[in-house]
C-alpha cells in the first residue's frame, strides 16, 4: 500500500543529488496542491449554490409577474364594470331627468376608481425592479468581499 503524496518528506541524498523526484517532493508542495484543489472544488460548489439561488429568485419573480398580470386583468374587468355603470348613469340621467341618475353616476364613479387603483397596483408588480435577483446579488457581493479579504490578509497558523 502506498502513502499519499502529502505524507512524503524530503529524503536527504547528499549534496550531489540536486534533482527532485516525486518521492522527494517537499511536503509543502503537496499541501499547496491539496489546497488549490480544495479551493477549486469550493468555488465550483459556491457557483452551483449561487445558480440555485438565482433560480429560486427567478421563479419568485415569475410568480410575482403572474400575480401582477392577474391583478391587471381583474382591475380591467372591474374598470369595465365601472364604465358600464357610468353608461347606465348617463342613460338614467337622460331618460328620466330626475335625481336617480346621480346615484348611478356616483356608483359608476366609485367602481371605476376601484378598478383604476387595482390596475395601478398590478402595474407596480410588473416593474423591472421586481425582476432584480437581490439575494443572489447580495450573496455574490459578500463572497467577493470575503475573497478580497482572504487574498489581501496574510495567512496565520
Amino acid at each position: 500500500m502506498s502513502r499519499p503524496a502529502y505524507d512524503y518528506e524530503p529524503v536527504s541524498r547528499g549534496v550531489e543529488d540536486v534533482t527532485t523526484t516525486p518521492e522527494t517532493r517537499p511536503v509543502g508542495d503537496a499541501r499547496v496542491f491539496t489546497l488549490v484543489r480544495r479551493l477549486a472544488d469550493e468555488v465550483a460548489t459556491l457557483f452551483t449554490k449561487e445558480l440555485a439561488l438565482l433560480k429560486v429568485e427567478t421563479t419568485n419573480a415569475i410568480r410575482e409577474t403572474r400575480s401582477g398580470v392577474a391583478s391587471i386583468a381583474t382591475g380591467g374587468a372591474v374598470l369595465y364594470a365601472g364604465f358600464l355603470f357610468l353608461l347606465l348613469a348617463a342613460y338614467l340621467g337622460l331618460s328620466l331627468v330626475v335625481e336617480e341618475w346621480l346615484a348611478a353616476l356616483i356608483v359608476g364613479g366609485v367602481v371605476a376608481l376601484i378598478g383604476a387603483i387595482m390596475l395601478s397596483s398590478g402595474k407596480k408588480k410588473l416593474d423591472a425592479s421586481s425582476f432584480k435577483p437581490e439575494h443572489t446579488q447580495a450573496a455574490m457581493q459578500k463572497d467577493r468581499e470575503m475573497i478580497k479579504r482572504n487574498v489581501h490578509e496574510p495567512h496565520q497558523r
